[in-house]
């Protein structure tokens, strides 16, 4: 039975990844913050009564900050694969909190590689890597587009794919960047945009809101569903050669699109809804990012099946639905 570390477990991904490698036969082993309140509402439904023997899901109080920590449980549990997922993944909330976005976001995956090579165990590491990368520069970006990140998280990312690359060929560790675009799911973090748009839509049917504020609704993402993105992080570990891939559509849309397509699935018209301000606004903002996947579909034979359109339909029923029967 083949062994995997999840860090940011709790999170979207960690979520998805962890149902889909127990799919597949793993024992799956994931890394939470201690807490006085319980913050694993997306894995509750694979969590086991840890004395029963059939048990393949695993939880381990720490974080990717205590360096000591995490090398403890590297080499105690010499899993074949690790997904490193840990991350402080809001933008905007990076210019608020910089230091703390490097601690976590860039330092963090040093502190992984160094587990990895002082317990001289064979594993594929797996790094969490992001569109943000591109920043400035225009769509379509691959592998090969110039990186130009235009915030702290962008910038402690960078830190992170490079040092990866470094890793891989100074130690010959089996690691590899997955460049994934933005991908949604009705697990989203309620302080990301789509969620906010998905779940105010339906909040605003059933008269429980009034109004959505927004920052930017020009920007344009490449929008994919989180479930088949996880796919491609598996698929990336399964190669004989560690390489760095970028997965997305290829199809952009505004957030005016997004926020079109959410409220039509209710009936509504955002326009009468929707108002910007300017403190939703980063103050270095990235105008586009479209990815090109090509390389992933080529070498992994992955390919998105949902674009964003569908992906608001999803997400507003699921809000509506949750919403409706006042679960949220």
């Amino acid at each position: 039975m083949k062994r995997a570390l999840i860090t940011g477990v709790t999170g979207q991904d960690g979520s998805y990844l962890a149902e889909l490698l127990l799919g597949k036969g793993y024992e799956v082993h994931g890394v939470i913050r201690r807490s006085s309140t319980f913050n694993t509402a997306r894995i509750e439904h694979l969590y086991k009564d840890p004395h029963e023997k059939d048990n393949s899901f695993h939880l381990h109080y720490g974080d990717i900050t205590d360096g000591v920590g995490i090398s403890n449980l590297v080499r105690d549990l010499e899993p074949h694969e690790i997904y490193n997922l840990a991350a402080q993944s809001h933008v905007k909330v990076s210019f608020e909190m910089p230091d703390f976005t490097a601690q976590v976001d860039a330092v963090g995956t040093i502190r992984l590689l160094e587990a990895i090579r002082a317990a001289k165990i064979d594993t594929k590491f797996y790094q969490a890597s992001t569109s943000e990368l591109y920043g400035s520069t225009p769509p379509p970006q691959t592998e090969l587009s110039l990186f130009a990140p235009q915030s702290p998280y962008a910038a402690a990312k960078l830190y992170s794919y490079w040092v990866v690359r470094n890793y891989r060929d100074a130690y010959g560790l089996h690691a590899t960047n997955g460049i994934l675009f933005n991908h949604e799911s009705p697990r989203r973090g309620e302080t990301f945009v789509t969620r906010k748009i998905s779940l105010a839509a339906a909040r605003i049917k059933l008269g429980l809101q009034s109004k959505l504020y927004l920052g930017n609704l020009d920007a344009v993402r490449d929008w994919g569903y989180a479930p088949e993105y996880v796919e491609s992080m598996w698929r990336m570990l399964q190669q004989e050669i560690p390489d760095d891939y970028v997965i997305a559509t290829g199809v952009g849309a505004t957030v005016r699109d997004f926020c079109e397509a959410s409220f039509s699935t209710l009936g509504l018209d955002y326009r009468d809804f929707v108002v910007t301000e300017d403190r939703y606004k980063r103050p270095t903002e990235v105008d586009a990012l479209i990815g090109d996947s090509s390389k992933a579909e080529r070498l992994l034979g992955w390919k998105s099946k949902v674009h964003w359109k569908e992906l608001a339909e999803i997400m507003v029923n699921s809000d509506w639905e949750r919403v409706s029967n006042k679960q949220i």
